[in-house]
């Protein structure tokens, strides 16, 4: 959803300055997939290897409209990331998995909790 997200805001605001934010889990050894980043020795490093395939595909379809975009990457909430960076914007837009109930009720929805705290105005993008 998030490339459909950067679509978006490729196609509708093209004279924009567009930032792409990518958001590791902050590092623990009990997340699966963040356990690297975890026991790396430089996590933040880590966490810019992880996003670099992230930024690769970003950057290509920028290029495809003939538009630079700059890159991100935060360690930590998704939620606390998105909302902190939003704060250095005049929008935000953000993709949305539609989550089900369970996962509203379980894991919390990051699309929706932007809406309601961000101090800028947000398009959900799905």
């Amino acid at each position: 959803m998030s490339g459909r997200a950067l679509d978006y805001a490729l196609d509708n605001h093209a004279d924009a300055e567009i930032t792409v934010l990518h958001v590791v889990g902050e590092p623990s050894s009990m997340w699966g997939s963040a356990t690297g980043i975890a026991l790396a020795d430089d996590p933040e490093a880590a966490a810019e290897e992880r996003a670099a395939p992230v930024f690769e595909r970003a950057r290509e379809a920028a290029a495809e409209r003939d538009v630079e975009v700059e890159t991100r990457v935060q360690l930590g909430s998704p939620i606390r990331a998105i909302l902190n960076a939003a704060e250095d914007f005049d929008a935000v837009v953000v993709g949305s998995h539609g989550g089900s109930l369970a996962d509203r009720l379980f894991v919390g929805n990051v699309a929706q909790t932007v809406v309601r705290q961000s101090p800028v105005p947000v398009i959900v993008v799905r």
